[in-house]
């Protein structure tokens, strides 16, 4: 999937989209809490059993003739602490289709260190875990970066492998939670999921999006942003940081691409009877 925001390029590569029960990502998603949110969500963010489709993909951004992937999924690798979990080794073989080989990527940018947004930040070389790709920067959020090496966590366990190759290769910059990528990409702080938590934002032109990261899981919390995740580092945190973000961008041109949201992936936020719908578009 591609769109044009303004000079900026996107590209959406999936490596897995996976059926859940929304209840299983988001505890207070129950089949009677979502009756409620049926009439927008139904067909493209949930059946009628309450089940949805979680995507685990990576966007690539071109803007001012540089290649930008923004996370890494989950990659080769099984994940420890999570039973089976483990990425789909033909995602490289996808991304360089796409237009894009390994070789190719300016920058990665990570929008938080959680397994399944850093994955391919390296690849076994048949020895040990190198840098999958070696003409890029890395860019990891400082407050993130040390929120993570300071405490265990299963959503964070793959670090060893995916993280500190790429810091011990030089390849990595710890940078603040509202740097500026380009002239037209920028990240935006939403603490909250993890502690140094980013989305990102694109503007070029008369044009906006807004790339979620973690911020939200799956559209209906934009509707609902107490509805955190089983996962989130500080809950109220995130669901302020939902609010934030929705108040800014409701009733705009602002094309929102969620990280884990199935096809159309794109859509926008609605005003609708004192809180925010998202409606997607193909």
């Amino acid at each position: 999937m591609h769109w044009r925001i303004g000079d900026v390029t996107v590209t959406k590569v999936v490596e897995a989209e996976v059926p859940v029960a929304l209840s299983g990502l988001l505890p207070d998603a129950t089949p009677e809490a979502l009756e409620r949110h049926v009439d927008w969500l139904a067909p493209l963010f949930i059946d009628d059993t309450g089940t949805a489709q979680l995507s685990i993909h990576s966007f690539v951004v071109e803007s001012q003739g540089m290649r930008i992937l923004i996370d890494t999924c989950v990659g080769d690798r099984e994940v420890p602490g999570l039973d089976g979990m483990r990425g789909d080794p033909g995602f490289l073989d996808r991304l360089t289709a796409a237009g894009f080989p390994p070789d190719t990527i300016d920058v990665v940018c990570c929008t938080h260190l959680h397994f399944d947004h850093v994955g391919w930040n390296t690849r076994w070389d048949g020895q040990r875990w190198v840098p999958t790709f070696p003409s890029a920067r890395y860019l990891f959020c400082r407050s993130e970066y040390e929120g993570w090496m300071a405490e265990t966590n299963p959503f964070a366990s793959n670090l060893p492998d995916t993280v500190a190759p790429v810091m011990e290769a030089g390849l990595a910059d710890l940078v603040d939670p509202d740097h500026r990528v380009t002239d037209e990409v920028r990240f935006v702080p939403t603490a909250g999921h993890s502690p140094g938590h980013v989305s990102v934002l694109i503007e070029s032109g008369d044009a906006t999006a807004f790339i979620t990261g973690d911020m939200t899981h799956h559209p209906v919390q934009w509707a609902e942003p107490d509805w955190g995740f089983i996962g989130d580092w500080d809950g109220p945190m995130g669901a302020a940081a939902r609010r934030r973000i929705a108040d800014e961008h409701a009733d705009r041109a602002t094309l929102v691409l969620g990280t884990h949201y199935p096809t159309p992936t794109a859509g926008r936020i609605v005003r609708r009877e004192g809180g925010c719908i998202f409606i997607g578009e193909g």
